[in-house]
């Protein structure tokens, strides 16, 4: 069973139908009245391209529930917020190997941003 990542720590999956994205979506095609929610998958937590697909997402003007869902690990947790998800859903053995206190210690993605900080 997966289980889903929020700031506030670990929670059941709810009954949402998602429309689901591969992460080699072309962005192009990305239409952001397609769905109220959108999961894009991470086949590997190497493979950032999810990170972009959910910016455009976000650029175009999407405002639904944007879940990244796979291998993403709690210290991509920041950046996955930062770039646009609200969530991220993990396996159990995921789940096991990367307990909740540590995407918790993560959760609070506003402050550590680098970028930001430059902005001024």
């Amino acid at each position: 069973m997966p289980i889903i990542v929020r700031d506030d720590g670990f929670h059941a999956p709810d009954a949402a139908p998602f429309l689901d994205l591969p992460s080699d979506t072309d962005p192009a095609t990305l239409d952001p009245g397609t769905a109220a929610h959108i999961r894009v998958a991470f086949p590997s937590s190497a493979d950032g391209r999810g990170f972009t697909l959910a910016r455009i997402l976000r650029l175009k003007g999407f405002t639904g529930t944007l879940r990244a869902a796979g291998h993403v690990l709690a210290d991509q947790y920041a950046m996955a917020r930062r770039a646009g998800f609200d969530e991220v859903e993990i396996d159990d053995a995921l789940a096991a190997r990367q307990p909740e206190p540590q995407w918790l210690a993560r959760a609070d993605w506003r402050a550590h941003d680098y970028q930001s900080r430059l902005r001024g």
